[in-house]
């Protein structure tokens, strides 16, 4: 069973800058390929960025394409979501996600999940 724990979240005004990061335990974080998704109030989930298990194909969604990034240590079984020049919109309860399959895209179904870490961006 693996566990994720996200942190990193917090309140940021528009054009700053926030990093996530997202644990694992529980498991070999290396077979697992890895996501962020996020849902604001009120809206359905948005699919953020993924990453397969070695960290050499990276995928994201089209509304932060050029401002986010996805990264992985699989030493410290860690995920990293920097996010560039967040704008009020990206305001939202961000997840991470861990699958043996893939984490690519809305379709995506993960089979573990954190807990979340809000991300509030003022204007």
């Amino acid at each position: 069973q693996v566990q994720l724990m996200e942190s990193g979240g917090g309140l940021v005004q528009a054009g700053e800058f926030l990093s996530l990061s997202c644990t694992a335990s529980g498991g070999d974080f290396s077979r697992y390929h890895m996501g962020w998704f996020r849902q604001a109030p009120g809206k359905e989930r948005e699919f953020v960025a993924g990453i397969n298990w070695s960290g050499s194909v990276t995928y994201y969604g089209d509304s932060v394409k050029g401002r986010f990034t996805i990264t992985r240590q699989v030493a410290e079984s860690t995920v990293y979501l920097q996010m560039n020049s967040l704008k009020p919109e990206d305001t939202a309860v961000y997840y991470c996600a861990a699958d043996p399959v893939g984490v690519t895209s809305i379709h995506s179904r993960p089979d573990y999940w954190g807990k979340g870490t809000l991300v509030t961006v003022s204007s």
